[in-house]
């Protein structure tokens, strides 16, 4: 920062909001006009942020509507120290650090600003902003009309009598008096900055638009909190990822772009080249095409509880660390099951068919409880566990088949053989994952080793049955009922027509894939896969990755993270640490894990150290993708 100075503007800039404003809202809660004063004291501030009316009127015509007092700008000082603008807070230490490079110009009052301001190291000199006039009971009468800031133009003249004559002055802040310390000369260059508000009319002056005061720091390689700004770091969503998820994004700092339905492979190829993360839900499929083309893709986070949609391999050789949500609608699918079975026991489904066309049909004939059945779930994972848990409490014997060992839960019985549980069982339910190899494991030979009269339902993947063998076990009567909510092919979006050979059948239940669409499992979903994101691109976590080896990190302070992803070859992390030995970087913490295909390292370092070590990572032989975070 030598020879260079720094002019920043107060509200809006270095906190979220406009003070007087908020001095507004808590002067006048008690009076009973007071939204109405408030916001035409908003519109006020707005036009004269904007330009559209003089700085001196602006200031005059609200401080004759703000009726304040010194007990309220106490309290307005501790909520604006709540409300510092994040990328200010979280770089602290380059304040303090840079305080002899730093001013704080500002058109606000020094009343509210010292005391928020100088817990940054900034010096009350280095303060220049209006004051207030008070009356003997402390009212807010006036301000200080002799201070140059209560006049047009006013930053410009303050900025010019300085001193700072011979050295580079920057200025940023989100309003045209900003702007006007370049437009007349004082400064040398004006950065717009939007990340609590974008005014067109300021930012297409700008020399510079910055969304974020890491952007700043970034720009000029300065000390900061962060290695990279987040708002640079694109986001692509599709298939309507639930609000929650984006959000969480969104607050990050992230630039977040959102696509209601799903990509086709060139659609995809054509938008995902900038994209650090993309989340998808069970129709977009990821090819080696697609991550060809992602030249900076980091994560891709399946919002859902399949990653059979994206080539997994390929991810992996490519460094994309891939999340899903295996967990979070487990209950969701569940209750969906246990709901069918109920229904088709009861021939719920024919019998409001007979009902909707005025046909009365009370028979008892083929309508059981579900009390006492034996319930046979294929695939005893997340999903097809709970249900035997739930199942078990209204009274049904339970078996299993899976192809892993798994630990019974309850009364459940292991079934070593598929024929075992389709001989035994009155229901089955397939609750297993999409991988190629489970492609039709329920076919002609499978339903005939059913009993006559099974419920049969399906809610796993459509892939897994074969459908033309299971029309032929309903045309049979083999199958009493079935429900089947997944289907070799899906319709892309509402519009497309769903078209199946098992539509017709008065005792199906059909459903478009919504064994997880529920409110509740969406919101689960759309948080617990944004935050493993959010953990891995901000501190390399990748804890519960489906793909990447699974390392869950401590917090990084006051350290560089290095993070190197590499080829599973041995050598790698000595090779690694001969690099740091060479540069001097003092080792803190260091964590490796391995999986067939790829090595991840983590070392955390202390902050000094030879920044050329970086670049000598990436050249290792092996390295896939090598990054620092801090």
């Amino acid at each position: 920062m030598e020879n260079k100075v720094l002019i920043i503007d107060f509200d809006s800039t270095f906190i979220q909001v406009e003070a007087l404003d908020e001095l507004a809202a808590i002067a006048l809660a008690e009076q009973a006009d007071s939204e109405t004063v408030v916001e035409k004291i908003r519109q006020i501030t707005n036009q004269g942020m904007e330009g559209k009316i003089s700085l001196s009127d602006s200031l005059a015509k609200r401080i004759s509507l703000l009726k304040a007092n010194k007990k309220h700008i106490d309290v307005l000082v501790e909520e604006l120290k709540q409300k510092i603008t994040p990328s200010f807070k979280r770089n602290k230490e380059f304040f303090e650090k840079f305080a002899d490079n730093i001013y704080i110009v500002s058109s606000g009052f020094k009343e509210y600003i010292t005391p928020v301001v100088t817990e940054f190291g900034i010096k009350p000199s280095h303060i220049y902003a209006n004051t207030f006039e008070f009356d003997a009971a402390g009212n807010v009468t006036g301000l200080d009309e002799n201070n140059l800031l209560s006049k047009d133009q006013g930053k410009v003249i303050v900025v010019s009598t300085l001193g700072l004559a011979g050295k580079t002055i920057w200025a940023v802040g989100d309003g045209i008096t900003d702007y006007e310390i370049k437009l007349y000369g004082a400064a040398n260059k004006f950065y717009a900055f939007t990340e609590n508000v974008a005014r067109p009319s300021v930012t297409e002056k700008a020399d510079v638009v910055i969304r974020s005061f890491d952007e700043f720091l970034y720009m000029h390689d300065f000390p900061r909190a962060i290695s990279y700004p987040r708002n640079r770091i694109k986001i692509l969503l599709l298939e309507n990822v639930h609000p929650n998820g984006i959000k969480m994004l969104e607050q990050e700092g992230y630039s977040v772009e959102v696509v209601k339905g799903s990509l086709s492979e060139d659609e995809l190829c054509a938008k995902i080249k900038d994209v650090a993360i993309l989340g998808i839900r069970s129709k977009t499929t990821v090819t080696k095409k697609v991550l060809d083309s992602a030249e900076r893709l980091l994560s891709i986070g399946c919002f859902c509880i399949g990653t059979n949609q994206v080539d997994l391999d390929y991810a992996t050789q490519k460094g994309v660390c891939v999340f899903n949500a295996p967990y979070s609608n487990t209950r969701s699918v569940v209750e969906l099951v246990l709901g069918s079975i109920i229904m088709l026991m009861r021939k719920a489904v024919a019998k409001n068919a007979m009902l909707q066309i005025g046909k009365w049909d009370k028979s008892a004939d083929n309508c059981y409880e579900i009390r006492g059945k034996k319930l046979g779930i294929v695939g005893y994972g997340n999903i097809g566990s709970q249900l035997s848990v739930l199942a078990e409490s209204l009274g049904m014997q339970v078996s299993y088949y899976d192809l892993t060992e798994k630990l019974q839960l309850g009364n459940a019985k292991k079934c070593d053989t598929l024929e075992e549980l389709l001989e035994t069982s009155d229901i089955v339910t397939l609750h297993v994952d999409g991988r190629k190899s489970n492609a039709n494991i329920i076919g002609k030979y499978e339903f005939s080793k059913m009993k006559d009269n099974v419920i049969f339902i399906n809610l796993s993947r459509g892939h897994v049955v074969d459908i033309d063998a299971m029309v032929d076990a309903l045309n049979s009567k083999k199958i009493l009922g079935a429900a089947v909510d997944v289907f070799p092919y899906e319709p892309k979006n509402n519009q497309e027509e769903f078209l199946s050979p098992l539509r017709g059948f008065d005792n199906v239940i059909l459903t478009p894939h919504i064994g997880g669409s529920t409110e509740e499992a969406q919101l689960n979903i759309g948080e617990f896969v944004a935050r493993r994101m959010i953990n891995y691109v901000n501190a390399g976590d990748s804890t519960q990755s489906v793909n990447m080896p699974n390392i869950q990190l401590p917090e990084l302070r006051r350290a560089h993270r290095l993070i190197h992803l590499h080829h599973n070859t041995s050598g790698v992390l000595a090779k690694i640490n001969s690099v740091l030995a060479q540069h001097k970087a003092n080792i803190l913490g260091q964590y490796l894990k391995t999986n067939e295909q790829v090595g991840y390292v983590i070392s955390d370092i202390d902050v000094e150290y030879d920044k050329e070590v970086i670049s000598e990572l990436k050249k290792i032989d092996g390295t896939i993708k090598s990054r620092v975070l801090y």
